[in-house]
C-alpha cells in the first residue's frame, strides 16, 4: 500500500516545484495541479503532486497521524 503525503511549496520553476515535509525537501512534478503557488500545500505521491489541500486540512492529516502514532 502507498501512501501520498502533504507537502507544502516552497519553490516552483515550471512544472517541477521543491516541496518541504517536516523539513526535508524534495523536487515533486505539479503539473497534474493546477496553478500551484509557493506556500500551498500539496498531496505528493510518486514524486508527483495530485491535489492542493487548505492548511486545516494539512493540521487534521497531522492530528490523524499523531493519534494513530499514539496507538503503537
Amino acid at each position: 500500500m502507498c501512501l501520498a503525503v502533504p507537502a507544502k511549496i516552497v519553490a516552483i520553476e515550471a512544472d517541477t516545484a521543491t516541496i518541504d515535509v517536516d523539513g526535508v525537501r524534495r523536487p515533486v512534478n505539479v503539473s497534474l495541479v493546477r496553478d500551484p503557488k509557493v506556500g500551498e500545500y500539496v498531496i505528493v505521491h510518486a514524486g508527483f503532486a495530485i491535489q492542493k489541500w487548505s492548511e486545516s486540512d494539512v493540521d487534521e492529516w497531522r492530528k490523524i497521524q499523531e493519534e494513530m502514532h499514539s496507538l503503537e
